[in-house]
C-alpha cells in the first residue's frame, strides 16, 4: 500500500488565519488573508508578525485551530486507499506536542497516535507523498512532494502546487 505524509500546519489546521487574527490583535492591524497574495502587503504583514511570533510557544495556541475545509473527509477517504501519516516538526514548539494529539483526536480520529510522527526535520519520512507548505521539507523529500498553498509560499515555484483539499482528493483518489 502506498504511504502518503501530512503536514498539519497550514495544511490540515489553518494557522496562517489565527496568526494574523493575533497580529492585528496585538499590532493594532487589520490584514485578511488574501491581502497575502500581494507580495509588498505580505512583506508588511512579516514585518508585524515577526513582532508577535512568540506567540507560538504560548500554552494553547496549536490546540484549538480551525480545520481547512475538506480536509476531514479527504483524509478519510485517503486512508481507504494509502497508509497515511500526520507528520509535523512540532518539536520546534515543545509545548505543542500535546496541544497537536489533542487537536489530532478531536479532528481526525481515524489516524490516531501510530500514525502520527512528531519530528524535527522531515527529510527522513519515507512515503510516497508528502503534502506540506514548506519547501524545507519537500526539497529533500525522496518521493513526490506536494506544496501546499499558503501565503508563505506563493514566491515559490519547481513544486506540484496544490490549493484545497477537494484538488487533493482529484489528484490522489481514483475518479
Amino acid at each position: 500500500m502506498k504511504r502518503i505524509a501530512i503536514d498539519m500546519d497550514d495544511v490540515l489546521a489553518d494557522i496562517t488565519t489565527r496568526l494574523i487574527e493575533i497580529t492585528n490583535e496585538r499590532r493594532n492591524t487589520n490584514y485578511q488573508k488574501e491581502q497575502l497574495k500581494d507580495p509588498v502587503i505580505f512583506h508588511e504583514y512579516y514585518e508585524e508578525y515577526k513582532q508577535i511570533r512568540a506567540c507560538l510557544y504560548e500554552k494553547g495556541m496549536f490546540r484549538h485551530l480551525p480545520v481547512f475545509e475538506g480536509a476531514q473527509e479527504v483524509v478519510k477517504k485517503l486512508q481507504e486507499h494509502y497508509e497515511v501519516f500526520i507528520v509535523s516538526a512540532a518539536t520546534e514548539f515543545p509545548q505543542s506536542l500535546t496541544e497537536k494529539l489533542e487537536w489530532l483526536e478531536e479532528h481526525f480520529p481515524t489516524i490516531g497516535w501510530q500514525h502520527t510522527v512528531f519530528c524535527g526535520h522531515k527529510h527522513m519520512i519515507k512515503a510516497d507523498y508528502l503534502i506540506d507548505d514548506h519547501e524545507k521539507n519537500l526539497v529533500k523529500f525522496e518521493g513526490t512532494p506536494l506544496l501546499f498553498d499558503a501565503p508563505h509560499n506563493y514566491h515559490l515555484e519547481g513544486y506540484q502546487r496544490v490549493y484545497s483539499w477537494k484538488e487533493v482528493e482529484g489528484l490522489l483518489l481514483p475518479q
